[in-house]
C-alpha cells in the first residue's frame, strides 16, 4: 500500500522565495502570464479531430496541464503554470481535449477513452522527454490512465481535485428505480454546482464506456512521485477520492495535501501558489536524482 503523507507544503518554499521563483505569483505575474501568453497551434491526426495547444519550449522535466470536463487550456491555473514553467526555463504545453476549447470535436460525442486518447497523443508526439503531468478533475483521472499507459514518459503526477472513476460512482450510487429511469431516457442528467456552467448530460454509452476506464477496483501500477492537492469543501468531487487514489497507487512517494477552505476549482491565489510550489518540489526532486 503507497505510503499517504498529509503534509502542509511548506518544505521548499523559502528556497523559491529566495531565488525568485516565481514571485509569490504577485498579481503583476500573473498579468504578465496573460499578456504574454504562448500561441494556439493545432495538431493534425489523421482520421481525428484536430487539437488545440499552447506550448513553451524549456528543459527538462517538462509540465503538462490536464483541464477538467468542459473546461479547457485558459483557465487560471494553466495560465499560472504557464509563467511558472517560462520563469524556470521549463517545457510546459496546455491542450484542450476533442470537443474542448479551441479544439475540434463535439463535447456530448467525446468519451473517457476520446480523451485518453488526446492525453496520450500529446506524450508521443507534442512534447519530449518525461513530463510533470498536472490533471485537474477530470484531468486527474486522465493523468492516472496516461500514466499507467506510458511509465516512460511519466516523471511525477499532481492531482488538483482528481476525479478518478467520479462519474460513474455517483451514477452506480443511484438507486435502482432512478437508474432504470435514466437507462428508458438513455441519458443522464447531473446539475453542477456551477450555474454558468448549466446541466452535465451523459448518455448511456458514455458512461457505460466509462467503466472501462475505472482505476479504483485495484492495486494502480504506477511507481512515479505523486501529488494529490484537494479541498475539503470540494462539493463536487469528494476529497477521498484522492485519499482512495493515494491508498491504491503502487509508489512509495505518495502525499496527500488537503486544503481546509479548498473548493472544487482550487482557482484562489493560495490554491494556485500551493500547486506551484508543489510543482517546484517536485522539479527540484526531479533533477536532483538525475
Amino acid at each position: 500500500m503507497a505510503a499517504v503523507a498529509l503534509r502542509s507544503c511548506r518544505r521548499g518554499l523559502s528556497h523559491i522565495l529566495s531565488n525568485g521563483g516565481p514571485a509569490a505569483l504577485s498579481s503583476q505575474r500573473l498579468e504578465g502570464a496573460r499578456r504574454h501568453k504562448s500561441t494556439v497551434q493545432y495538431a493534425s491526426r489523421p482520421d481525428l479531430p484536430k487539437l488545440a495547444y499552447r506550448r513553451v519550449k524549456g528543459k527538462s522535466p517538462g509540465v503538462l496541464f490536464l483541464p477538467g470536463y468542459a473546461s479547457n487550456m485558459n483557465g487560471q491555473k494553466a495560465e499560472a503554470l504557464e509563467e511558472f514553467c517560462r520563469s524556470l526555463g521549463h517545457s510546459y504545453l496546455r491542450f484542450d481535449y476533442t470537443g474542448h476549447g479551441a479544439s475540434e470535436g463535439v463535447l456530448s460525442e467525446g468519451t473517457i477513452g476520446t480523451w485518453k486518447k488526446d492525453v496520450l497523443y500529446v506524450l508521443d508526439e507534442l512534447v519530449e522527454g518525461p513530463q510533470i503531468m498536472v490533471g485537474s478533475s477530470l484531468g486527474g483521472w486522465l493523468m492516472l490512465l496516461a500514466a499507467i499507459a506510458r511509465p516512460e514518459k511519466t516523471a511525477a503526477l499532481v492531482g488538483i481535485s482528481t476525479a478518478a472513476d467520479h462519474i460513474v460512482t455517483v451514477y452506480n450510487s443511484l438507486s435502482l428505480e432512478a437508474r432504470k429511469e435514466f437507462e428508458e431516457k438513455g441519458a443522464w442528467t447531473l446539475p453542477t454546482k456551477h450555474p454558468e456552467e448549466g446541466l452535465y448530460d451523459f448518455n448511456m454509452d458514455f458512461l457505460k464506456e466509462a467503466e472501462n476506464h475505472c482505476v479504483l477496483q485495484s492495486p494502480i501500477p504506477i511507481t512515479c512521485p505523486v501529488r494529490l492537492i484537494h479541498g475539503l469543501k470540494d462539493e463536487d468531487v469528494p476529497w477521498h477520492i484522492s485519499m482512495q487514489v493515494a491508498e491504491r497507487i503502487l509508489s512509495a512517494d505518495v502525499d496527500v495535501i488537503l486544503r481546509r477552505q479548498g473548493q472544487h476549482r482550487m482557482s484562489e491565489r493560495d490554491d494556485i501558489k500551493l500547486m506551484v510550489y508543489t510543482i517546484d518540489d517536485l522539479i527540484d526532486k526531479l533533477t536532483t536524482m538525475v
